[in-house]
């Protein structure tokens, strides 16, 4: 049974007021009153535990997917700078041994 906020307020009696309960994956909503008499049935609850579980294991994929992305990225950054700075080291070592030739030329 689809039920829409304004009809959830209408669904309930005596004043009693109802509880929602709603899967984002399949958008359908299910009211159920807080009397002790309609208590949910196990396969209902079975039903929901595995709509919840179902969602967090797509929250855990999407979740993992942008931590390997991240990871990648970093890990490419890394990469970029280690380059920048093989350059330099190579760049200084050459001038070193650029100034260590004139230092000597001049000595002798």
């Amino acid at each position: 049974m689809a039920v829409t906020g304004d009809e959830t307020e209408s669904a309930t009696t005596g004043g009693m007021s109802g509880y929602q309960m709603s899967s984002p994956a399949s958008g359908l909503s299910q009211v159920m009153d807080s009397s002790p008499d309609s208590l949910p049935s196990p396969q209902l609850l079975a039903e929901e535990a595995s709509r919840k579980r179902e969602l967090r294991l797509m929250k855990n994929r999407e979740a993992a997917r942008e931590c390997r992305r991240k990871k990648k990225e970093y890990v490419k950054c890394l990469e970029n700078r280690v380059a920048v700075l093989e350059k330099q080291n190579k760049t200084l070592i050459e001038e070193l041994k650029a100034l260590k030739d004139i230092y000597c030329c001049k000595n002798e």
